[in-house]
């Protein structure tokens, strides 16, 4: 049969009341209403009268009254209006984490492993199987002496190199990384909404490195018509702007922050639909929207190539699938000498955590 048979989609995974589970689905709201208490709350109330979320012994007035006892809301007393608070913008950056690294972590030990195996001077959380060169230090004996137990008994009790399990190690590797997002109004053209993973995987990366990799720096971007920093508490808040989009103001600005770094990895990350439409000429600005305008494309690709001498490499993150946009962001690419990902939005946020740990543990000589 051709075509396709539509049936009433039924999500699966509906909150059954309870401040716990409310909390999940209040802080994926904030994610889509860019920090505004007030419109995810009524969003909420919504999903209620639909879907029953709540019940006569815990309703959303005791979900309301709980996040204020706990710190995760103000209230104006003076117009009612609701805000979130800095306790809130730390939970949606760890549930962005758990939700882009869990699925990671189920991808399966060794994914992430060290091409220098074995090397290194600074433990991590993996282990794997003992492999001949792996030094004695590195074996994790109480979890050799159970799997001995578990693969032989307690009663004939005996290890072998089977039964040995060893700490991967990483090269103590300080990195710097730019973290540019495009905020240009493509990023929400055509009822795609690509602001909002852009957004959490950002927050994520962010926590990421400020629990795993403290001594790591993150710098964010932001870029429209020009481009500025932004700080860790602006990210709940990020929207997309009527503007269109200078991707050299943003290189630009982020090659001058990676500059300041006295560190000797320096990446940038840009999350992009790929297509420059604007420069920055004195106080005017040259725009235009038609196609790839050769003005535009050949300063955003002479400033890949200033990364490249300054030896920044680029991962661009292409989230839209226009063959030309596309070609362009290889051209872009082969210039600078860095990668590419052409990404959906779902999986854009495990190509960026797979992409800045592989770069984290390289030897730079």
């Amino acid at each position: 049969m051709r075509g396709f048979a539509f049936s009433k989609y039924i999500p699966q995974q509906i909150p059954k009341g309870g401040f716990d589970d409310l909390m999940k689905l209040f802080l994926e709201l904030l994610n889509y209403t860019s920090g505004d208490a007030g419109e995810a709350l009524a969003w909420m109330n919504e999903l209620d009268k639909q879907y029953n979320m709540t019940n006569d012994e815990y309703g959303m007035g005791n979900f309301i009254d709980d996040l204020k006892q706990k710190g995760y809301l103000d209230e104006d007393k003076q117009n009612g209006e609701f805000k979130i608070t800095g306790k809130t913008e730390q939970s949606i950056r760890q549930s962005a984490l758990e939700e882009i690294f869990g699925k990671l972590k189920k991808a399966g030990k060794g994914n992430h492993r060290s091409p220098l195996s074995g090397q290194g001077d600074e433990k991590n959380s993996e282990r794997r199987e003992y492999e001949f060169g792996d030094s004695l230090d590195q074996i994790d004996m109480t979890q050799s002496i159970h799997n001995a137990q578990v693969n032989h008994g307690i009663g004939d009790f005996h290890m072998t190199e089977k039964d040995l399990e060893v700490e991967e190690m990483d090269f103590k590797v300080l990195t710097s990384t730019v973290l540019m997002i495009d905020i240009s109004h493509s990023m929400i053209l055509y009822g795609e909404d690509r602001i909002t993973p852009a957004k959490k995987v950002a927050m994520a990366l962010a926590e990421l490195i400020r629990t795993k990799y403290p001594k790591d720096t993150l710098d964010i971007v932001v870029f429209g018509n020009d481009a500025w920093p932004i700080t860790l508490q602006d990210l709940p808040y990020l929207q997309v702007g009527p503007y269109h989009t200078n991707t050299y103001a943003g290189l630009e600005l982020a090659t001058d922050l990676l500059r300041r770094r006295k560190t000797q990895n320096k990446q940038i990350f840009m999350i992009t639909d790929g297509k420059p439409t604007c420069l920055k000429e004195g106080l005017k600005y040259y725009k235009n929207s038609v196609g790839l305008d050769r003005k535009v494309v050949n300063k955003t690709l002479n400033m890949a190539a200033q990364c490249k001498r300054l030896k920044i490499p680029i991962t661009t993150f292409m989230i839209a699938k226009d063959p030309y946009l596309q070609q362009f962001v290889r051209k872009f690419t082969e210039t600078n000498g860095g990668k590419a990902f052409y990404s959906s939005l779902n999986g854009l946020g495990e190509y960026i955590f797979e992409d800045y740990i592989r770069n984290r543990r390289r030897t730079v000589r």
